[in-house]
Parts: structure tokens; C-alpha cells; sequence
């Protein structure tokens, strides 16, 4: 005895059993598509996976009731024009969800449809990754500034491996763009919009191809060979590279006053000429210090005078270089008031707390008959002072301080390295750091398989405010050549000889561990922890020494970038050699998937539980059945 379990799982997906206008039709004048299913269906993420060519302004209603879609266009029909509406893999039936497959809807206003297609892949140009979700269309009027006016023509999304299939377009000479709409209008009108452009004309062309299946039993054995013939659609190797733009607009974002001694300032994008300040409610004739960031978007003002940190509201009047509604830069006049976080009355009374806190501990001290203090000791001024237990030899010491320093007594800062069982004296020189005012870095020929003291003495470092460091003592041991792998590569494939090639070793997180550049076809790094690393390299073009994106005004594509398509195993004492031909791979296929962070999606397959059913009762299923 048993219970019926409801025999056999619908395992088929949904078909067309017809639609309104008829697919494929043409001289149609309706906005309204209704298409018809042999069951009830499910419509998943219609918004992001549903894509209207010719793009629609006004954004198309699409919604699945019961057996049908309908689409209803809200933008007005174009004359003898063919529609597509590609509904990718967003279909699959109610019940067991089994997905459609990709399937693509289309209709003419006109007296023909047309029925080519184009496609290629789109990848980030910083770093090969295949950027999804991405709009990607097509242009007829091969303008150098159409993108910037004119919505594109046809239209179509990525996926998530980077790949994109623009389809319906008619016989003529195009060019390829791809947009981050962030406004919906189909062309490139803000800065922050990610863009890709192509100067590469082509025209659409087929021709008939023969695709080849092959199901295996096994690793071993081929269970049938399928050839099938299809509609090859050229090109089908457009690749694009995505950029964004800098932010060159200049705002101020915000000012704020965290802490009493600090006020900090916050723009979009830095300048050379810095901001004026004015105080209204006291004198800032030599009242800061100022401290910049290297591109000088954020820039703290160190108030020097007590008197004027105690004071809880300072009114100011600032003048700084923003972007007006024209683009250009010109002067602005503000005024703020700069509140510290903590008000002046909340300070002193953690001050008393803090003095009562130690007064108490010097009491128990006392009674005790120990050694106690009659005066609060000032505080000291905390270095921080990076010095690994064990470095490697083309590293250095790093050196900051919480406030700005009005001096640094190099004679209270001394170097010591042992050389058989003796300490010696070493040379060292200390540079402030260009990426921070407060750090600064003591650099010294650090020699392989050596240990090295650091030592500071009192009051080695002062800052504005008066507070001296205390003595400090740190032990550093530089690691031994044995410890490191060497790996040297022989570079070719830029577009001239004279062309500035910049080689970058990477962790398995696609993070920069050094930098070399090339050097009479060669690139060599020294002192590589053990470990498994990738490569890539881009043409450092206008020679900053740092990779730079595009500008589609200037008609300038980014920076060209490549991938070693292998991992690079360095082991301790090992010499690698590599020879590395840049473009003999193309870009689509250079960047491992190991360190790929873009994965591609599950695909949505159809599911056989059925069979599976079958099975577990012993007998044969076939489809269909």
C-alpha cells in the first residue's frame, strides 16, 4: 500500500502557441504586444533582462498573466524600423520553472524585418574584467560626437561574462558604443556615466555555418556527434573597453571640525591654488598649519594657538575655486561655522577626570610609603613607527605623526646594525613621505641576513602644539637572499619600441605587490616572497607613470592594458624567466579566472527529474512520453 505521488514532473518548457501582432510581422502600427504560451509562465526580472531595441525613452510596460506576456510601448512607433524584444532566459514555465531559453520577440513598422546581428564582449579597461549589466548599442551616423546628442540606435545588455548580442539590425556601416545610463536617455551626458566607444567601422554581414555537438558517455567515450546548421552573424567580435571619466568638477562636499585642533575641508577634485580662509570672529593671520592630500581634495587646517582651539565656534569666511553650471571654474565665497565635535566644557571636564583618575592612583602610592608624583606628567607626542619583526631588503621604515611636527632632531635618531656580535653605526636619511605630510620615511641600505635597531631618543620629534616623543627602541631583521625568488621578463608586443611599458606583479586578489618598468625589452623583480603571483602591464602612454583612463571628447581611448594569462609560481631561491608577448592572446581570453572577479552566472538549465525518477524505480523514461 502507498500513496500516489502524483506521477511525472512536467520537465518541458513553455512554447509560443502564437502571438498579436504575429512575430515577424510586418507594416505593423500597434504599440501593443501580446504573446501567447501552451501554459501558465513566470517573467523574472523583467526591468533588467528585458531589452527593447530601438531603445525606449519612456520605459515599456512588460508583465506575464497567466499564459501570455503583454508589452505595451509607450514612446512612439519609428517608421520602417524592425523592433526586437529580447526577453534573454527571463521565461520559464509556473509550476516547475523550467526555463524558455533565450527567445527574442520582433516586428517591422515598415515592409521588411531586418535580421542581423552583431556581438562581442565588453570588459573594464583598468582591468579586464567583463563588466555586466551594461547597455551596448549602435550608431549609423559615424559622428565623433553623435554619443553625446543623439540616443544610440539598437540596443542590448551584457551579461555577466561580458557578452552582448545586438540584434534586428539592418544591412549599413556602424559603429559601437556602450553606456552606465544612470539617466535613461541612451547617450552620454554625465561624467560619472562608465562609457566605451569604438572608432572601428563595420558592417553586418552572414553566411551559413555547421555547429558541432558532442555528448560524452564519459571522459573516455563519445556517446553521438550532432552537426547542426545556423546563421553565422558577422562580426561577432566587437570588444569594447569600458572606462569612467575623473571627476574633474570641483564642489566642496563638506567641512567639518572632528576635532578642536582640526578643521578639514572635502572637495570632488583637487587645485593647485588653495582655498582662502578668513576668520570673522578672530584673527587667522598665521593661525594654521595646512596639510594636504597628494591631489589635494582634502585639506585640514591645524589650528596652531590654543586660545583658538578652546573656542567652540570659529566663523569663517572661505574663498575656493568651484565648478559653475558651464563648467567653468571660478571663485566662491562662503561662510561656515566650525563646531569641534566635542564642545570645550566636555574637554575640560575629561581633563578633571583624568587628573582625579590620576591623583587618586598617586594617593594609594603614597600611603603605601612608594614612590609617588606631586606633578601630572604632560602627555607625550605617540609616534607610530612601523618596523616589522623581519623585512626584506628593498623595504623601509615609515615614520608618523598624529599632528603636524614643527621639528625633527635627526641627532636623537640613531640606526645600528650588528655585524659579528658588534653593534655599528649606520648611515639613514629621513624624507618626508609625498602621499602624507605626518609620514616619513627612514630609508638605509638595508643589507640581506643583518639585524638593525632603531632607536629614538626623548624629544626626537616635537610637534606644533609642544608635545616631545619618548625613547623608543625597535628591532628589525632583514631576511637573507635565500628567502626571496627573482623573476625576470622579457616584454614584447608594444605598438613602437620607444613605447613606456609598466609591468605590475599581483596577488591572487588582483592587488599590486611591485611595479618595474620595462627597460630595453626587459622587467625585473627582486626580493619576491614565495608564493603564487599574476602579471599584467599597461602602456604607460603619456609616461606619469600610472595607468589613465579615456576621454570621449578628445577622442582618446584608455590606456592599454594586458594580462599574463598564467599564474607565476615563485619559490625561495628560484630564478624565474618569462618571455611575454602582449597581444598575442586576445584581450578576452588574457585575464585568469582565478583571480576574474566577475564569475559568470549559474545558467538556467533544464531539469530532468524525471529521469532521475525513473531511475529510482527501475524502469526507462523517455521524454515525451
Amino acid at each position: 500500500m502507498g500513496q500516489p505521488d502524483g506521477g511525472w514532473f512536467d520537465d518541458t518548457p513553455p512554447v509560443v502557441t502564437g502571438s498579436s501582432p504575429a512575430d515577424r510581422a510586418t507594416n505593423v502600427s500597434s504599440k501593443k504586444v501580446t504573446i501567447r504560451f501552451n501554459e501558465f509562465i513566470r517573467l523574472d526580472d523583467a526591468a533588467n533582462k528585458v531589452v527593447v531595441s530601438p531603445p525606449q525613452i519612456e520605459a515599456p510596460d512588460i508583465k506575464a498573466s497567466g499564459k501570455k506576456i503583454e508589452v505595451i510601448l509607450r514612446d512612439s512607433l519609428i517608421k520602417d524600423v524592425t523592433y526586437t524584444i529580447d526577453f534573454s532566459d527571463a521565461i520559464s514555465d509556473n509550476n516547475e520553472n523550467n526555463p524558455m531559453g533565450n527567445y527574442t520577440y520582433s516586428f517591422s513598422t515598415g515592409e521588411r524585418i531586418d535580421t542581423f546581428e552583431v556581438s562581442g564582449t565588453m570588459l573594464d579597461a583598468s582591468n579586464l574584467e567583463p563588466v555586466k549589466g551594461i547597455l551596448v548599442g549602435l550608431y549609423d551616423e559615424l559622428s565623433d560626437t553623435v554619443f553625446r546628442h543623439k540616443p544610440l540606435l539598437r540596443v542590448s545588455r551584457t551579461d555577466s561574462r561580458g557578452r552582448f548580442v545586438i540584434k534586428g539590425v539592418a544591412s549599413g556601416k556602424y559603429q559601437a558604443y556602450a553606456l552606465q545610463d544612470a539617466d535613461a536617455n541612451y547617450y552620454y551626458s554625465q561624467k560619472s556615466e562608465m562609457l566605451a566607444f569604438s572608432r572601428r567601422i563595420f558592417e553586418p554581414s552572414a553566411k551559413p555555418d555547421i555547429r558541432q555537438d558532442t555528448i560524452w558517455r564519459d571522459s573516455l567515450h563519445i556517446d553521438s556527434i550532432s552537426r547542426t546548421e545556423y546563421i553565422h552573424f558577422y562580426p561577432d567580435d566587437i570588444t569594447l573597453l569600458a572606462f569612467t571619466v575623473p571627476q574633474t568638477d570641483r564642489y566642496l562636499i563638506k567641512t567639518e571640525r572632528l576635532d578642536a585642533n582640526r578643521i578639514s575641508l572635502f572637495f570632488t577634485y583637487g587645485n593647485e591654488e588653495m582655498p582662502e580662509l578668513r576668520g570673522l570672529n578672530f584673527n587667522s593671520d598665521n593661525a594654521f598649519v595646512i596639510e594636504a592630500s597628494e591631489k589635494k581634495d582634502t585639506i585640514h587646517y591645524w589650528l596652531k594657538d590654543t586660545a583658538l582651539i578652546n573656542r567652540d565656534t570659529l566663523e569663517i569666511e572661505l574663498k575656493y575655486l568651484s565648478t559653475d553650471s558651464t563648467g567653468t571654474l571660478v571663485m566662491r565665497t562662503d561662510t561656515i561655522e566650525a563646531l569641534p565635535k566635542v564642545s570645550f566644557a566636555k574637554r575640560q571636564k575629561q581633563i578633571e577626570m583624568d587628573f582625579e583618575k590620576w591623583h587618586k592612583e598617586q594617593e594609594k602610592l603614597k600611603k603605601k610609603d612608594l614612590p609617588y608624583d606631586t606633578v601630572m606628567p604632560q602627555k607625550n607626542l605617540e609616534m607610530r613607527i612601523n618596523v616589522p619583526s623581519s623585512m626584506a631588503p628593498d623595504n623601509n621604515i615609515y615614520i608618523t605623526s598624529p599632528t603636524p611636527l614643527a621639528k625633527i632632531d635627526t641627532t636623537g635618531i640613531h640606526l645600528y646594525s650588528m655585524i659579528d656580535s658588534v653593534w655599528y653605526r649606520s648611515r639613514f636619511e629621513i624624507i618626508r613621505d609625498t602621499a602624507g605630510m605626518r609620514t616619513y620615511i627612514l630609508r638605509a641600505e638595508w643589507r640581506p641576513e643583518v639585524e638593525y635597531s632603531i632607536e629614538t631618543d626623548s624629544m626626537a620629534f616635537e610637534d606644533i602644539y609642544g608635545l616631545v616623543s619618548r625613547p623608543t627602541k625597535n628591532g628589525v631583521r632583514v631576511m637573507g637572499n635565500d628567502n626571496f625568488s627573482t623573476l625576470g621578463l622579457e616584454v614584447s608586443g608594444a605598438a613602437t619600441d620607444t613605447a613606456a611599458i609598466i609591468v605590475q606583479l599581483l596577488n591572487s586578489a588582483d592587488a599590486v605587490q611591485k611595479e618595474a618598468k620595462v627597460m630595453d625589452g626587459t622587467a625585473d623583480f627582486f626580493y619576491i616572497q614565495p608564493g603564487i603571483y599574476y602579471l599584467r602591464a599597461f602602456i604607460d602612454r603619456n609616461g606619469n607613470g600610472r595607468w589613465d583612463t579615456g576621454d570621449y571628447d578628445k577622442g582618446e581611448q584608455p590606456e592599454e592594458m594586458f594580462y599574463y594569462g598564467k599564474s607565476v609560481e615563485c619559490k625561495a631561491k628560484w630564478d624565474v624567466t618569462l618571455s611575454w608577448a602582449l597581444r598575442d592572446v586576445p584581450l578576452t581570453e588574457q585575464k585568469p579566472s582565478a583571480i576574474t572577479k566577475q564569475k559568470p552566472d549559474k545558467e538556467r538549465k533544464q531539469r530532468n527529474r524525471n529521469a532521475e525518477r525513473a531511475r529510482s524505480m527501475g524502469i526507462t523514461y523517455t521524454k515525451g512520453l
